[in-house]
């Protein structure tokens, strides 16, 4: 049985998604609870890497079982054996072509800012404080160049081992409820600190420290030096991966 997993994580206390030597991540708990419930090690297959201290609300994984087994069983088993910050929201069976990063064809993400004066209790490790008001407009007339065939590199981040840096985005918004700004965009893939590197410029953009037309010009000059900071990790959600 090829089974998909969706998952929805707080990444305030790992690592990150994938494995590492040395900090606790996203899979290193996953595959624990799953082999324990199998009674065998397994190994699982993510959508793609989220950076440490990054949220999901709709990760997808995928791993390989040779016995029959329960979906509704086995997703109580792996919630009862993962921390509180981890649930599995859904479990099912696909074909064994189905491959959770291969057969991806788009992702959804989301970054959020508390825009007011006075930090929120309950946004703090879920969106980025900026206490300035930002400007709206602005900031949306900016984000129309984003959309198409693109090339990021402006907001590609060193290191990335990404083979060129076009994307194409399908669509990217921001909306306001009260004083929380949602920032969601939509591509075939993401180069690593994108989506930080690119709200680190709107913002930029919204304080009215860089015009639309500044924003835009990132993106025929190809040079990270003249982008604005990495957001924080933390207001940045994994929504959905679509295949």
């Amino acid at each position: 049985m090829n089974i998909k997993l969706t998952i929805e994580y707080d990444g305030s206390h790992y690592h990150g998604w994938q494995l590492q030597p040395n900090g606790e991540t996203i899979q290193a708990a996953l595959e624990r609870a799953i082999s324990t419930f199998l009674g065998k090690t397994t190994r699982i297959v993510g959508s793609g890497r989220t950076d440490a201290g990054v949220h999901a609300m709709g990760q997808v994984a995928n791993f390989f079982c040779d016995q029959e087994i329960d979906l509704f069983r086995l997703q109580r088993g792996i919630n009862a054996l993962t921390p509180q910050d981890i649930c599995i929201r859904n479990a099912e069976v696909m074909p064994d072509a189905f491959d959770a990063r291969r057969s991806a064809k788009r992702r959804l993400y989301q970054y959020r800012i508390w825009n007011s004066l006075w930090p929120s209790p309950f946004h703090r490790s879920t969106a980025w404080h900026i206490h300035e008001p930002l400007a709206l407009p602005p900031m949306r007339q900016a984000m129309t160049c984003l959309e198409g065939e693109v090339d990021f590199a402006s907001f590609q981040a060193a290191g990335c081992d990404a083979a060129h840096a076009v994307r194409h985005v399908y669509r990217n918004l921001l909306e306001e409820e009260g004083s929380l700004l949602l920032y969601s965009i939509e591509a075939t893939a993401f180069l690593r600190h994108m989506v930080r590197n690119i709200i680190g410029t709107l913002v930029e953009v919204g304080l009215l420290q860089r015009t639309p037309q500044s924003f835009a010009a990132l993106l025929q000059a190809r040079d990270r030096t003249q982008a604005g900071l990495t957001a924080p990790a933390h207001g940045l959600f994994l929504m959905e991966v679509k295949y």
